[in-house]
C-alpha cells in the first residue's frame, strides 16, 4: 500500500468521525431550557428592565445581517462579493478571479521550471493562488475596519453636538458625511444618499450594517432603534455610546499589548521550520533535493505543511480575544 492510499484512508476515517459526531451531537438540553424560560420571562414580566432587555433582543434579532444566509452557506460567490465590498476598493469579482488565476499559473510555471515536479508545482500554485488573495483581502478589510473604529466615536460626538443644537437626525448624518474623513465619512455619505432617494433611515442604516458587519456600527443602529421605540434623550444616549466605544477601543489596545509576547512566540515557532529548511537547502541542496523530486517526500512535505498550518491556526485563536 502506497503512502497516497494511506493518506486517503486517514482522511476518509477522519471525515467519517466528524460526520458521526455532527449527526449524534444535538443541542444542549440545559441551554435550550434556559432559553425558553428567558423567553417566557420577557413575554410575561411587568418589569421595566425586562421590557427594555426584550426590546434590545428584538432589535438585535431584527438587525442581523440580511446577507448572512446568502453570503454564509448558500452562496460562496455572494460571500466573496461582500468581502470585496468591505475592502472599500473598487474591485470586481471578475478582477479578483482573474488575478487569482494569473497568480496560480505564474507560480505553477515558476515552480515547475525550477523543480520539474508537476505535483509540487500544482500544490504550491493552488495554495498560493487561493490563499494569498484571500489573506490580502482580509488584511484590507481589517485595516479599513480599524480606521472606521478609530474615527467612529468622533462621528457620534459630532452627531451629539448637532442634535443638541436642534438639528434633526438626518441633517446631522449629512454633517458627519462631509466633516469626518476616511471610511466613516464614506459610509455616512452613502447613508445620506439612500435617504435622499426615498429610503427610510432604518433601511439605509440596515444596509450599511449588513455591509460592514461591525459590532460598533451595530451598537449605533440598535441605539437608534431602541430610542425610536422607547423615546428619551437621543443626544445623551449617543454620548454614552461614544464613551463606551472609546473604552472598548482602549481595552482592545490593552489586550493587544498583553498578548504581544504570545504572538511573537507563535510567529517564531511558525516560521522557524521554514527558515531552517531554507538555510539547509542553501548550504547543501542535495540533502533536501528529494523534497522536490520524490513524490513520497513531496506528499510528506505537503502533509507537514498542512499540520503546521493547523497548529498556526490554533495558536492564532488562542491569542485572539473578542471584546
Amino acid at each position: 500500500m502506497t503512502i497516497v492510499q494511506l493518506l486517503l484512508i486517514a482522511v476518509g476515517l477522519m471525515a467519517v468521525m466528524v460526520l458521526g459526531y455532527t449527526a449524534y451531537s444535538g443541542p444542549s438540553p440545559t441551554k435550550e431550557s434556559t432559553r425558553r424560560l428567558t423567553a417566557v420571562r420577557y413575554r410575561h414580566s411587568d418589569s421595566t428592565k425586562d421590557k427594555v432587555e426584550a426590546q434590545m433582543r428584538k432589535a438585535v434579532a431584527a438587525r442581523k445581517p440580511k446577507f448572512h444566509q446568502i453570503a454564509g452557506s448558500n452562496s460562496r460567490i455572494d460571500a466573496l462579493i461582500l468581502r470585496l465590498h468591505r475592502t472599500g476598493l473598487p474591485w470586481s469579482l471578475t478582477q479578483y478571479l482573474y488575478g487569482s488565476l494569473s497568480l496560480v499559473l505564474g507560480v505553477a510555471v515558476l515552480v515547475y521550471v525550477a523543480t520539474s515536479s508537476a505535483m509540487l508545482s500544482l500544490g504550491l500554485a493552488i495554495l498560493i493562488g487561493a490563499g494569498l488573495p484571500h489573506l490580502a483581502t482580509g488584511f484590507l478589510i481589517k485595516r479599513r475596519a480599524n480606521r472606521f473604529t478609530v474615527k467612529f466615536p468622533d462621528a457620534i460626538e459630532l452627531l451629539v453636538r448637532g442634535l443638541r443644537s436642534g438639528l434633526p437626525v438626518t441633517e446631522t448624518l449629512g454633517v458627519v458625511a462631509t466633516e469626518v474623513p476616511g471610511p466613516v465619512g464614506e459610509e455616512f455619505r452613502q447613508i445620506t444618499e439612500r435617504i435622499k432617494i426615498g429610503r427610510t433611515m432604518e433601511d439605509a442604516l440596515q444596509e450599511t450594517a449588513d455591509r460592514l458587519n461591525m459590532p460598533e456600527f451595530n451598537f449605533f443602529c440598535i441605539t437608534l432603534a431602541i430610542q425610536r421605540e422607547t423615546g428619551g434623550n437621543l443626544a445623551e444616549t449617543l454620548s454614552n455610546l461614544a464613551d463606551v466605544l472609546r473604552k472598548r477601543s482602549q481595552m482592545k489596545l490593552k489586550i493587544k499589548a498583553m498578548s504581544s509576547e504570545s504572538k511573537a512566540s507563535a510567529y517564531i515557532v511558525g516560521s522557524l521550520p521554514f527558515i531552517v529548511f531554507g538555510m539547509i537547502y542553501w548550504i547543501n541542496p542535495e540533502y533536501l533535493g528529494g523534497f522536490f523530486e520524490d513524490d513520497r517526500l513531496i506528499v510528506t512535505g505537503l502533509g507537514g505543511m498542512t499540520w503546521m498550518g493547523i497548529g498556526a491556526f490554533i495558536m492564532a485563536k488562542m491569542v485572539s480575544f473578542e471584546i
